[in-house]
């Protein structure tokens, strides 16, 4: 956003700087500040964070009160995010055309970079700090935590795979974030498996590889997310297992995330799968209930949010699929308190979790999706158990695999159990074809619609 600026009157320059010197230093009204934190935690409550607390406002005499906070990642949240609401909220108590501008007196030489070498804004809120430990998630925590204070040593490449919402992300970002800290000139590549196919394609169209190689090669710290995209890609696996290479010789860490396994990736090159597993495999699994409850008092207070026990406790219950879900319950239960004269109890959170609830109330048994898949497609179950490969019975089976999968809270093992023990790689590829397929078939999808439709009542 633009600073605006207010005229000062007429001085001599050697006035002016000394002043401007001297009001550099003072300390903004802590009062006036209270009133402005006040008015856009009232005004804008999803920006609201408990570190603004921290924030050191001083004023200066051009008309702008400028803010320091700790670290770059908050920094970058307050640039994008706060610059108007916290300029409108300081106009507004202090009755003056001032502006907020925000500063950050420890930025680090290095930093976190994407693939195309353009500085990568971390999510403040991803720090160790922030995230909520249980039986479902310790070790990735305890080796995230252990590969941030020794990074090249401790656990290297250090694995975490697990499902959608659980944490990956923020265990990733806290590393980053934990390095820089430490040490403020290290350089960090961090990128989607996505983003480094596509510029490893445009390197070998162009004929550029040298450069690809080098700004690869030559980091810190590697960190990709999704590397199950790897799958299938020879030339590109090709590429990164010599890039692996060359990071791991030099102790430079590596830490990839994924959704499976190593050894649970289809068409993985068992030379990437056991360099993934030299260092440390670890998975994420969705919360337990005490951990739910955890996680939602802690984005709570993040947020300056009080919830009573019992809307935590229903919350905690109703919402049992990942972490990504209870912070958005906690967002919707924040925007519809607001509308309740800020009172948020137990009524409102059924009313706001309303669809959520009808949904946890019908639970979907494997033995349904056989009868609905064998109903449909008129096969029997003793087919869908065997080894019989023709499309008539291969079809169905990955169907119901891809069914238990979405609607069970089975894992691959065990939904590969009830079809005649077949491992967890055949139930993964089952899942993804079927996926594939609904999004580029019509009819497909129109099948599943309507099975799906019949499991659930719809």
């Amino acid at each position: 956003m633009a600073t605006i600026q207010v005229p000062a009157p007429r001085e001599s320059a050697h006035r002016r700087i000394s002043a401007a010197a001297t009001d550099h230093h003072s300390q903004l009204d802590a009062t006036v500040w209270q009133r402005i934190l006040t008015s856009v935690r009232l005004q804008h409550p999803s920006l609201n964070r408990v570190w603004f607390d921290q924030m050191s406002p001083r004023q200066l005499t051009n008309g702008v009160i400028q803010v320091t906070v700790a670290t770059a990642a908050q920094l970058n949240f307050c640039q994008s995010q706060c610059q108007q609401p916290f300029t409108a909220a300081a106009q507004s108590v202090t009755g003056r055309l001032v502006a907020v501008v925000f500063h950050c007196d420890h930025l680090p030489r290095g930093g976190v970079f994407n693939e195309g070498d353009q500085p990568l804004p971390l999510n403040p809120d991803y720090v160790f700090e922030n995230f909520v430990t249980g039986p479902c998630n310790r070790l990735p925590h305890a080796a995230a935590l252990a590969v941030s204070e020794n990074p090249g040593n401790a656990y290297n490449p250090l694995f975490i795979h697990g499902g959608v919402g659980l944490g990956k992300t923020h265990l990733l970002q806290a590393v980053c974030q934990k390095v820089l800290e430490h040490n403020g000139d290290a350089r960090i590549l961090y990128l989607s498996c996505d983003s480094f196919i596509n510029q490893f394609i445009t390197s070998v169209e162009t004929g550029d590889m040298n450069t690809f190689r080098y700004r690869y090669r030559n980091v810190d710290m590697l960190v990709i997310d999704d590397i199950h995209f790897l799958a299938g890609r020879d030339r590109t696996q090709e590429e990164f297992f010599h890039t692996f290479n060359t990071l791991y010789q030099s102790h430079k860490q590596i830490i990839l995330s994924a959704d499976a396994a190593p050894s649970e990736i289809p068409e993985l090159e068992e030379r990437l799968v056991s360099r993934f597993n030299w260092g440390l495999v670890a998975r994420i699994e969705k919360p337990c209930y005490e951990t739910r409850v955890a996680i939602l008092q802690k984005k709570a207070r993040m947020r300056g949010l009080s919830l009573p026990e019992d809307v935590v406790c229903y919350v905690a219950a109703k919402v049992e699929n990942n972490t990504r879900e209870l912070e958005g319950a906690i967002t919707k239960l924040q925007g519809m308190g607001l509308l309740n004269n800020g009172t948020i109890d137990l009524e409102l959170a059924k009313s706001a979790l309303g669809d959520s609830a009808m949904a946890e109330q019908k639970r979907i048994t494997i033995q349904q999706i056989f009868d609905a898949v064998t109903k449909y497609y008129n096969v029997r179950l003793s087919d869908l158990q065997s080894k019989k490969r023709h499309k008539s019975i291969a079809f169905p089976r990955q169907v119901c695999m891809y069914l238990a999968r979405r609607h069970t809270r089975y894992s691959l093992e065990e939904i590969g159990g009830y079809f005649g023990g077949r491992d967890h790689t055949t139930v993964l590829h089952a899942v993804r074809t079927v996926d594939g397929d609904c999004k580029e078939d019509p009819e497909v999808n129109r099948q599943l619609v309507h099975i799906e439709g019949q499991l659930t009542g719809a």
